[in-house]
């Protein structure tokens, strides 16, 4: 099943076939987290742009869960018929699409139609996130799949780090108007405002969707290694691959730490800024956001130095002890709601870097190619937690104050220890 480069290949050269593949998969890693670390900064513009409620504004992050959540399993089907490649490219071109809507959104000025944009990325990056997981654990021996997809994985918060630089410097225009501005400015002056905030979206994801569309190319140009099992018949139906995929307790276990992961990431992300206002009043917004650029900054590093780990040390092992310390800094978090707390909230990220690839490589161990296929698009499905899980907090927040609401997270963190241990002893 996975590509060997010991194997032979019509061109004499399998390295050389499967370093080029790799590298051009690896990079759509870089491509998705920044257009989902963008959304952070759409939320702030449109609530200038548009006069929105939080709530309004939110819907952002809500029509992009849904594009992934719904796309995540067509990705599957279209992968099981075609290949890799083809839903790559498939969700590139969806990619583009849906960042090209961007300029008619902003010309008539409609926040429904920007809303319809962001679920049309969302359905790409669900075909892109889909495949190319899948696709970096079989170009290479099947004993470095951990490391590869540990790799990749840690350009994806290189890639949000550009995304809000990128944000920042081009949508963000630095002029910011209080209601009472608002009301006292002429018609024509508001709306005129209004149209430029909504316009500075324009070019920097028009630049995006070039960027998306030549690279579509480039991989659409370029010859995959065959990664579907040799002298093994794919007949079965896709409904009888799921009931086999529903049976297997190892993977629907991993689809739900896969669940918790994304909802814990999310979560502790989401509110740090709020912790650290609430731990420290008068924290100025940007102070604090600096907590939230050292963790992604922490979690990048985190990726590249599990991937090392991962050469010395099992994957169910780094994972069993990162979810338990990740564990211990939500309990510091929570008893100790302070600097001491927040330094170890911005601590979590280091650890919760090796998770969404090691468990997505444990979840699909053992699965054919059409199997494979199929897990992966439900293990992406389980990023519908990034929804779920920091609207649990928000209520426990509300109920009981946002140091209380980090035990959302701590009960994550304690059913990926949970996996890692059973996954660790079905593999002695």
């Amino acid at each position: 099943m996975h590509y060997s480069e010991n194997a032979t290949t019509p061109t004499g050269n399998p390295v050389r076939t499967a370093i080029v593949p790799l590298v051009l998969i690896v990079s759509l890693f870089f491509f998705w987290g920044a257009a989902a670390s963008l959304n952070d900064i759409l939320i702030k513009q449109f609530k200038k742009a548009f006069e929105l409620s939080d709530l309004q504004a939110g819907l952002v992050q809500s029509a992009f869960y849904l594009g992934y959540f719904l796309f995540a399993m067509p990705a599957a089907m279209f992968m099981r018929r075609y290949s890799y490649k083809a839903a790559v490219v498939l969700g590139l071109l969806l990619f583009a699409a849906g960042t090209f809507l961007f300029y008619p959104a902003a010309e008539i000025h409609a926040y429904g139609v920007f809303l319809l944009a962001l679920f049309v990325i969302a359905s790409g990056l669900a075909f892109l996130e889909t495949s190319a997981n899948s696709l970096v654990t079989v170009l290479g021996p099947a004993e470095g799949a951990a490391r590869r997809l540990n790799l990749a994985q840690a350009f994806n918060p290189l890639g949000a780090m550009i995304g809000v630089m990128i944000g920042s410097h081009f949508i963000f225009s630095g002029i910011e108007y209080g209601a009472q501005d608002l009301a006292a400015m002429a018609p024509a002056a508001r709306e005129a405002y209004f149209a430029a905030e909504s316009a500075a979206v324009q070019m920097p994801y028009l630049a995006i969707g070039v960027v998306v569309l030549l690279w579509a190319v480039l991989v659409a140009g370029t010859k995959f290694p065959a990664t579907r099992d040799k002298g093994v018949e794919h007949k079965a139906s896709s409904g009888a691959q799921l009931k086999e995929l529903l049976r297997n307790r190892n993977f629907v276990f991993a689809v739900v730490a896969q669940l918790f992961y994304v909802g814990a990431q999310v979560g502790v992300w989401s509110y740090l800024i709020r912790y650290f206002q609430d731990a420290v009043p008068g924290t100025p917004e940007r102070v604090a956001a600096s907590f939230l650029t050292a963790s992604l900054a922490l979690f990048m590093c985190g990726r590249f130095v599990g991937s090392l780990l991962l050469r010395k040390v099992s994957p169910t092992r780094l994972l069993g002890a990162f979810a338990l310390v990740d564990l211990l800094l939500c309990i510091i978090a929570i008893a100790l709601p302070g600097m001491i707390g927040l330094y170890a909230l911005v601590g979590v990220s280091i650890f919760m870097s090796v998770m969404f690839p090691t468990i997505f490589v444990l979840g699909l161990s053992g699965l054919d190619d059409d199997h494979r296929k199929l897990g992966s698009s439900m293990l992406v499905m389980a990023i519908v937690g990034g929804a779920l899980l920091p609207a649990l907090m928000g209520a426990v927040s509300d109920v009981a104050g946002i140091h209380w609401a980090i035990a959302v997270p701590a009960l994550s963190f304690i059913v990926i220890l949970a996996y890692a241990l059973r996954t660790a002893r079905l593999m002695r």
